[in-house]
């Protein structure tokens, strides 16, 4: 493999791949430096070796990238010193073709940014993949782009000036997962974890897509980049590049500028560990990009001394035979897949930037400032894409300016030796900087809840000056200044959101966040904001905004609120989210208010986008996936039918889904889904009886189906130790609730009732829950589950599981809601037969039992208890509780005489307010009094009816006899 660490001297004669003779033209450029090496080698290494191989190996690296015949310039991402270099190199050369490093089918969104406040990210979307894993969709790719960056240079300048041409040479977003080395094994990896964390939620803005970024330099080799910090005195890499690399190259030519960067390429290229993985698919990425460039320049003729090839440092040393506009090595791109790639913008931030990559937290932000500071000192002019936001009018048309002949490539000059021996630059301290530092980074800690003063002001600017010279340097770095801040202000704790770290972090220039102008958005996400342009509401505007929505007074707004409860639907939480009103089946609010975040939710609105061209077509193939998908059970596409109703009003695709429900049920085995099923099944039953002139078709199959469906599946959950004790009082519930209907539509009621007999639970709760079957079915009345209640708290042995037979009784209420007075008088009889060494052992875990596995059903319980028992502590002595009352004997059954008679208890009521009986008998023209006790006749009083009325005894008498 190229670019080991075992390549010796001998390699410096051999002309590989990579590699130049000692009579090259170039040799001559970098003879001093290869001297210089070779004695470093000898003297460090005790003699010649790999050692130098590898130094010499670097030169040789540097030469050949020089006397390229197109020009290629080198680039670190996110590097300010790489975007000024780029913006005063574009203004001299004037180049009229740009190769840069990007994917080559992100192409045509590039002209959208100018739409678009930065940082954003250009994505490739798939939902739907076809010749990848099904596991790995959706697919993401995204490409974040800052205005401190070089390929935004590059865009800029190729899309606003006439007669240039932008070609983007590197792999497509197919081929990025094409060449994934876990293709076909295993999902792909996680994104790299930030050095620092991720302190802020607008790190998740890209999601889980794969990040794509010019020049990401690093080193791969945990070893040398141990060594690079300790030695630098820094705590992360983006310190050390900033302080080592950035700043040093800041006021470099472009010469210098370019060996330096080829040769930090060339050094993290040849100490790069073994994984050969990732070295394939890094040599792939570059063959792919050196035969589209070489392509591109065959079809249109363009004179490589005109055109400029953006890409990585890394990419730069490359040393595969396709290198070059000269390359012969051979090189078959393979075609895309099947998959249908979406391409669009999607908001970025530098936190996202950060988490995606690997970044220390705040050093996108550090650089966006160390740009702004560069511009500034240097007065180079930068390109920025005319009319995007923030940016200045176009001045008049001005002449180009001629183009700079570059140098011919053998007279390349040596400009390494000079910066390598040059001694590192002091800054001097600018104290007015660092005094306005820590003042403000004072005044922030106060507003953030710090005890922070003047004296902490002063320890910060004193501890930065200390801190730095400890640090070999005589001005102190952001990184300095934001270690002494840390040091001096942070306490115990931090009293607010935001610790001190991350305040310095917003000081030194925040966590900007990138915006997708309307013009640049999907076609779903512009039909949303017209939609909800009744709101009147600044929906791109990050942050919550509350809309009000008065439906009586203003209908209009009904269509905000149809398109406002599907956005609830389909973003995430938080993106629309109801305040007050809500919509449930056969219901609707006439007022709601709703807290909007679609600013701050972008990204998702967008990828609705890659689904559809309305909110409506996205939902409805969502509810088709759903249930349709591999792991659909009833409840989901069940759920799937009630938002098809409820967002969509769909009957036909309700009636579709409600016969894909049928499917599923009858292919089911278990009960796991049952109390799902129960709950959604009674929901839409309510609905269709009062919305709808008859029920569906599939409702009264689903109910047919359900039926016998549960009936056979009853004796097993019994027995089942799978099955929850709630899994089979739903499905007991759905039986009965549902009986009327089934047996309506032809179902046999014998058919539940033998499944009820063939169960022989062995579990308490599920023993409970048979008796209440039994109650329900009249095979068992209640004076019997009285008595074998009573049984149980007689049993000593028994008594330790009662708890268990409680939770069975309330589960028992979701089929049989009528026997809720016996679980209260269940529950007290236990407390008030059972002696305190008994009871209170067992009453924690009778608590706990019903917390568990009833908590929903104990509000019927309590209502029950709230009926029976007193209202008043004063009445608790003299009450008697309902099944300890003994029924009077002897009364009379009816007639007016109960009253005096002591006659039946549900009459009681009647005869103690006669006035509204006489009313009746006034209104109905019925003459009589009422019978005082014993005056009554001897025999049935409801005979004087037939007496007093002999017409309807005669026309019965002829209708049976037929006479």
């Amino acid at each position: 493999m190229t670019g080991s660490a075992t390549n010796g001297p001998e390699e410096t004669a051999v002309n590989g791949p990579g590699r130049t003779s000692a009579n090259s033209p170039g040799q001559a450029s970098f003879a001093a430096l290869r001297e210089q090496l070779h004695e470093a080698a000898t003297a460090f290494a005790d003699g010649p070796g790999a050692l130098e191989g590898i130094l010499l190996g670097m030169v040789d690296d540097v030469d050949r990238a020089v006397r390229e015949p197109l020009e290629i310039f080198p680039v670190c991402h996110h590097s300010p010193a790489s975007a000024l270099a780029m913006a005063r190199r574009l203004r001299e050369k004037q180049p009229k073709v740009v190769y840069l490093e990007l994917c080559e089918d992100m192409a045509p969104l590039l002209d959208e940014l100018r739409n678009c406040r930065l940082p954003v990210a250009v994505q490739a979307f798939a939902s739907d993949v076809d010749g990848f894993p099904a596991e790995w969709a959706p697919l993401s790719v995204v490409a974040p782009i800052t205005e401190a960056s070089a390929e935004y240079q590059a865009i800029a300048y190729a899309l606003d000036t006439p007669g240039v041409e932008l070609v983007l040479v590197d792999r497509s977003s197919d081929h990025v997962f094409q060449w994934d080395s876990r293709h076909g094994q295993r999902t792909p990896q996680e994104p790299p974890a930030p050095a620092d964390g991720v302190p802020e939620p607008e790190a998740a803005l890209h999601g889980e897509a794969v990040g794509v970024e010019i020049g990401d330099l690093r080193p791969r080799f945990a070893e040398l980049e141990e060594h690079l910090l300790r030695h630098g005195k820094v705590r992360h890499w983006s310190e050390w590049w900033h302080q080592y690399v950035e700043v040093p190259l800041g006021d470099s030519d472009h010469e210098a500028y370019r060996q330096v960067m080829f040769l930090v390429g060339s050094l993290f290229r040849r100490l790069a560990p073994g994984d050969g993985d990732r070295v394939r698919v890094d040599e792939d990425r570059e063959r792919y990009m050196w035969t589209r460039i070489r392509e591109h320049l065959a079809a249109g003729g363009a004179d490589p001394e005109d055109c400029l090839y953006v890409c990585g440092a890394f990419h730069a040393a490359s040393r595969v035979e396709e290198f070059g506009v000269a390359g012969s090595g051979p090189f078959t791109i393979s075609p895309r897949s099947a998959t249908t790639w979406q391409h669009g913008l999607i908001p970025s931030s530098h936190a996202a930037i950060e988490a995606q990559f690997g970044l220390a937290s705040g050093s996108v932000s550090i650089a966006a400032t160390q740009w702004a500071k560069n511009l500034k000192r240097t007065r180079v002019q930068p390109y920025r894409l005319a009319g995007q936001d923030g940016a200045k009018k176009p001045r008049a048309t001005r002449k180009a300016a001629p183009a700079v002949t570059a140098p011919p490539p053998e007279a390349a000059e040596d400009r390494l030796s000079g910066f390598l021996r040059r001694p590192p630059v002091l800054d001097t301290l600018d104290e007015a900087e660092l005094l306005g530092w820590s003042v403000d980074i004072v005044r922030a800690a106060r507003r953030s809840g710090y005890l922070a003063s003047t004296a902490d002001a002063i320890a910060v600017f004193e501890t930065s000056i200390l801190l730095a010279g400890m640090r070999d340097r005589a001005k102190p770095t952001p990184y300095d200044f934001q270690d002494s801040a840390v040091t001096c202000i942070e306490k115990d704790s931090v009293p607010g959101r935001r610790d001190v770290r991350r305040l310095v972090e917003i000081m030194m220039g925040g966590d900007r966040i990138g915006r997708v102008g309307y013009d640049a958005l999907p076609p779903l996400a512009r039909d949303v904001h017209d939609r909800l342009a009744p709101l009147e509401l600044k929906l791109q505007q990050r942050g919550v905004q509350r809309a009000l929505l008065d439906l009586s007074s203003r209908p209009e707004l009904g269509a905000c609120s149809d398109v406002l409860w599907m956005l609830r639907r389909l973003l995430p939480h938080g993106a629309a989210r109801p305040i007050m009103g809500e919509r449930k089946l056969g219901e609707r609010s006439i007022q709601e208010s709703w807290d909007l975040a679609l600013g701050t939710h972008q990204r998702a609105l967008i990828e609705l986008g890659y689904e559809g061209v309305s909110i409506e077509q996205v939902l409805e193939q969502r509810l088709r996936r759903d249930a349709y998908g591999p792991r659909a059970t009833t409840a989901v596409v069940l759920a799937a039918v009630e938002d098809a109703t409820l967002y969509l009003g769909s009957r036909r695709l309700s009636d579709e889904l409600g016969a894909r429900a049928l499917e599923v049920l009858a292919a089911e085995r278990t009960v796991d889904g049952a109390p799902e099923v129960l709950r959604r099944v009674r929901g839409l039953l309510a609905y269709y009886r009062t919305a709808e002139p008859v029920l569906p078709p599939w409702v009264e199959s689903f109910v047919k189906a359900g039926y016998a469906h549960y009936c056979t599946l009853l004796p097993t959950a019994f027995t089942d130790e799978d099955a929850t004790v709630g899994q089979v009082a739903a499905m007991l519930g759905f039986l009965f609730s549902m009986e009327s209907l089934a047996l309506s539509l032809g179902c046999d009621r014998a058919q539940l009732e033998l499944a009820v007999a063939q169960s022989r639970p062995t579990d308490p709760e599920r023993t409970a829950l048979l008796w209440a079957a039994q109650v329900q079915l009249g095979a068992l009345s209640r004076a019997e589950l009285r008595e074998r209640c009573g049984e149980l708290l007689a049993n000593p042995m028994v008594v330790p599981a009662y708890p268990r037979y409680l939770s069975g009784f309330v589960h028992a209420l979701v089929p049989v809601p009528g026997l809720a007075d016996v679980v209260v008088e269940a529950v007290s009889n236990a407390f008030g037969r059972l002696p305190d060494p008994v009871l209170l052992p067992w009453l924690p875990s009778l608590i706990t039992t019903l917390r568990a596995g009833a908590a929903d059903l104990a509000p019927l319980l309590i209502r029950e208890a709230g009926r029976i028992f007193p209202a008043r502590l004063t009445a608790l002595d003299a009450w008697v509780p309902p099944w300890r009352e003994v029924p009077e004997a002897g009364a009379p059954d009816g007639g007016r005489t109960g009253a005096a008679g002591g006659g039946s208890r549900g009459a009681a009521l009647l005869f103690a307010h006669p006035g509204t009986l006489d009313a009746v008998a006034e209104l109905l023209g019925c003459d009589g009094t009422w019978a005082a006790a014993g005056d009554g006749p001897a025999g049935p009083v409801g005979a004087v009816l037939t007496a007093r009325h002999p017409d309807t005894a005669i026309a019965w008498e002829s209708l049976l006899t037929g006479a």
